[in-house]
């Protein structure tokens, strides 16, 4: 009897180990709104998929392109989600007492929508060559309209601009910035910030699960 369960006991483990790689893996890849909705998508996915961030916060198009290969290479990944946007868009004033240097008035904007746009071809160029998952851009959140470091319209010129990059690629899109202006006026941290409370978070994770679960086909990749 004693043998036998040091022989089987092992391969119980190996098998429960296999199991659970054998779930697609998701890589997730994005700034605060992402981190935010994350830990809800991973929890509803968790059955089907293995859900991942990247380290940390991706910021802006320059960070992804300095960053891009760390957080993807040496691993398999199913799907990488990916969103720039909120950051490209910001406006700073280092002059500025805001503790974040918000300021779209007298600030300088983080990238302009053709930088934006050349960063995300370049980013998505090295994506091509170093993973074949499927990919996924995810379209940016509603900006309000007293938020001091950001103008409310530019986040549609930008989601225009990125829309476009895309479609040059064949990438897909998961468009969820009209769905997310009513999320944030039930959800938002207020008219001044493009966060959300908990509950909001949860709203936006069932934008992404929905569009992963019926969209994504991991056939078409």
């Amino acid at each position: 009897m004693t043998a036998k369960k040091l022989i089987v006991t092992p391969l119980i483990f190996i098998l429960v180990l296999t199991g659970c790689t054998q779930k697609p893996k998701v890589l997730i890849i994005g700034d605060s709104i992402s981190i935010g909705y994350t830990p809800f998508v991973k929890e509803s996915l968790s059955s089907k998929f293995a859900v991942f961030h990247n380290p940390g916060n991706a910021q802006h198009t320059g960070t992804g392109i300095d960053s891009i290969r760390k957080w993807v290479e040496n691993n398999h990944w199913d799907i990488i989600q990916f969103n720039w946007g909120l950051w490209d868009l910001y406006y700073r004033n280092p002059g500025n007492k805001n503790p974040l240097n918000r300021d779209k008035i007298n600030g300088k904007i983080t990238f302009s929508i053709n930088e934006y746009k050349v960063n995300l071809d370049s980013i998505i160029t090295v994506l091509k060559t170093i993973t074949d998952a499927k990919l996924v851009f995810v379209t940016t959140t509603y900006v309000p309209e007293n938020e001091a470091g950001r103008f409310q319209n530019d986040v549609i010129r930008y989601n225009d601009a990125a829309k476009e990059i895309m479609k040059k690629h064949s990438i897909a899109i998961n468009d969820i910035y009209a769905k997310s202006i009513d999320i944030h006026k039930q959800y938002g941290l207020g008219s001044d910030n493009v966060h959300y409370m908990k509950e909001g978070y949860k709203e936006i994770s069932k934008l992404i699960v929905s569009y992963i679960e019926t969209e994504v086909k991991l056939s078409e990749k």
